[in-house]
């Protein structure tokens, strides 16, 4: 099942990454002249919005079965590969944990759809979506992963997988491993090597001298 290549094609929705920055930070170094690693990372942002993230970390919403299901879950929607890393190893879980408490309307969704997988899975195996095998569990995602396939009467495990794909992606896109998982490198500054010939060729412009 490869559903990096499809996850790709998304488009991500740019929501906050605050939670990230420890994913990314480099350890600390302390010297008499360095600033405040706090200082730092923080720099143009204003008082209340250090401190209403640092109160949102600090919370705890889903338990720890709850986030045990969403690491699965998450890993296998981008597990690793000889590219990157996984999900979790990207902190993707601890990205969903954070977005929920910052955009609470995700709240509700996000619960109700982990209990739903948990009830269609004892039905299905008698046992919990963490409790099952990994080929049960694949079994389930196939189920709901795909819309225009999926049973009507699985409408409510897509509704919650189609969030729950798109908060994984979110994350995953929006780390280090992420961004260079799909090849991003940002502007060089002083690099220029002209237009791509591809895209020359595509607009007919491939002879063309300026």
């Amino acid at each position: 099942m490869n559903r990096r290549d499809s996850l790709k094609a998304l488009g991500l929705t740019a929501i906050s990454t605050t939670v990230l920055l420890d994913a990314c930070k480099q350890p600390e170094t302390k010297t008499e002249v360095a600033a405040p690693e706090e200082t730092a990372k923080e720099a143009g942002r204003e008082q209340w919005e250090i401190d209403r993230d640092k109160k949102l970390k600090a919370e705890i919403f889903f338990t720890k079965h709850e986030m045990a299901t969403i690491t699965i879950l998450a890993d296998i929607i981008i597990p690793k590969d000889d590219v990157s890393g996984s999900a979790s190893d990207a902190r993707v879980p601890e990205f969903i944990e954070f977005i929920v408490k910052d955009i609470p309307e995700h709240k509700v969704p996000m619960r109700g759809g982990l209990k739903w997988l948990d009830v269609y899975s004892f039905n299905k195996f008698q046992k919990s979506f963490v409790e099952a095998s990994a080929d049960q569990q694949i079994s389930i995602v196939d189920e709901i992963a795909y819309p225009k396939k999926a049973r009507p009467e699985m409408q409510a495990g897509v509704t919650f997988f189609n969030r729950m794909r798109d908060l994984t992606a979110s994350g995953f896109y929006t780390t280090e491993i992420g961004v260079k998982d799909i090849g991003y490198v940002g502007n060089a500054p002083n690099q220029w090597a002209g237009v791509p010939i591809d895209v020359l060729k595509q607009y007919g412009m491939e002879n063309v001298k300026v």
